[in-house]
């Protein structure tokens, strides 16, 4: 059994074959020369330097699993059963592809002095320094890893600029109406965001937009989003989407014999949604790989079909989605947007498909349960915010 990503994907993959008594040898490949480690901590108490690191605390040696670290995948090689790496083939039977996303840069920032991206702890360390010397920070996307950067560096005390495309934060993740209120938070926090606006330039020290304005710039932190890291797999015959992820079936085996695929990199058909789904979060990395270890134990029937669920904490505020709302047909709102806690439930044929919840943990827990229940609402009563969602299902 070999294991190419050494994140919680391919951690965890090695750790459910192990609980579910495979005895065979595991080897876990991974690009870092770090220990394995869990990655939101990252964005945060890492940062922050309140955290040293954010290793798992998992004893390897006690299962048996052969950690190979620092160690870049090159290719895969079906016929031979092999996968190419930098320090020559390794052999496998079965594969899991757990290699997970890579940052997407900026053009033409590359090699220019202050340019950061964030996901790895190479990434988080080197960042430290920054918001410890409180340099003027320009934070280029408002997405997930945007806010939660501009979170931690107002917390450090450096000035904040967020630079945004679109017309409001998370645009590419929520409906306009729902990302308004999120808008406010920013300014709340002391940061400035700015929308509508696109950068034509960065050198060190400062950043050009495209209106021909220019922004101090201590540090440039770029967080436009993430592509799966499956360029290793070109040329091996597996199957890809149009966005670079390994195409699994319901038990996310790919298109390959013995090979199966998990975590950021592999997108799975969601019989759920009636949709093929590309999920970016700490839980699928956390669920599938035990739907991969029961089928290479022989528990063939168990198929994924999660509910996604993640969770971010910006600007003081706790927040958690669960679901998939594309196709929901309405919206529900529980409480005040311009308050500390409040709700949206989406609905799809008074079926409840997806929730976000702001400092409403509760409804969340509740939430999430009546989704995977498939369970119809009450929107009437869904609506207030004083009734335990639960008490809305019909």
């Amino acid at each position: 059994m070999v294991v190419v990503g050494a994140g919680m994907a391919g951690v965890q993959a090695a750790v459910a074959l192990r609980e579910g008594g495979f005895r065979g040898p595991v080897t876990l490949i991974g690009a870092e020369p770090h220990p394995p480690y869990d990655r939101p901590p990252l964005s945060k108490a890492i940062l922050l330097g309140t955290a040293e690191h954010s290793a798992f605390d998992i004893d390897f040696d006690a299962l048996s699993v052969e950690l190979r670290l620092g160690l870049t995948v090159t290719g895969l090689r079906p016929g031979e059963r092999e996968v190419d790496t930098a320090a020559g083939p390794v052999p496998y039977d079965i594969l899991v592809i757990a290699s997970g996303a890579e940052p997407i840069g900026l053009p033409g920032s590359e090699g220019v002095e202050g340019v950061h991206l964030l996901r790895t702890l190479d990434d988080a360390e080197r960042l430290r320094p920054v918001l410890a010397e409180q340099h003027e920070v320009v934070v280029i996307g408002a997405g997930w890893i945007g806010a939660e950067f501009a979170t931690a560096a107002r917390e450090a005390g450096c000035a904040v600029t967020v630079v945004e495309a679109a017309d409001r934060p998370l645009a590419a993740a929520l409906p306009a109406e729902v990302t308004a209120p999120m808008a406010d938070w920013y300014a709340e926090s002391g940061a400035e965001l700015l929308t509508r606006t696109r950068v034509s330039g960065v050198r060190p020290g400062a950043v050009t937009l495209a209106d021909g304005r220019e922004l101090p710039a201590g540090a440039v932190v770029v967080g436009i989003g993430a592509r799966p890291a499956t360029g290793w797999l070109a040329g091996s015959g597996i199957l890809l989407g149009q966005d670079g992820s390994v195409t699994a079936d319901a038990r996310l085996r790919t298109s390959l014999p013995d090979v199966y695929a998990v975590g950021d990199c592999a997108s799975f058909p969601s019989g759920r949604y009636g949709t093929r789904l590309l999920v970016h979060h700490w839980d699928n990395a956390l669920q599938g790989p035990r739907t991969v270890a029961a089928q290479i134990v022989g528990e063939t029937e168990r198929v994924y079909d999660p509910v996604p669920y993640f969770w971010s904490e910006q600007f003081g505020r706790f927040v958690q989605y669960a679901g998939h709302h594309a196709a929901a047909d309405t919206l529900v709102w529980r409480g005040d947007p311009a308050g500390a806690a409040w709700s949206v439930v989406w609905l799809r044929e008074d079926v409840m498909v997806a929730l976000l919840a702001v400092g409403r943990p509760r409804d969340l827990a509740q939430g999430r349960k009546l989704i995977e229940a498939g369970a119809r609402l009450n929107a009437g009563l869904a609506a207030d915010p004083g009734v335990p969602l639960r008490k809305a299902a019909l």
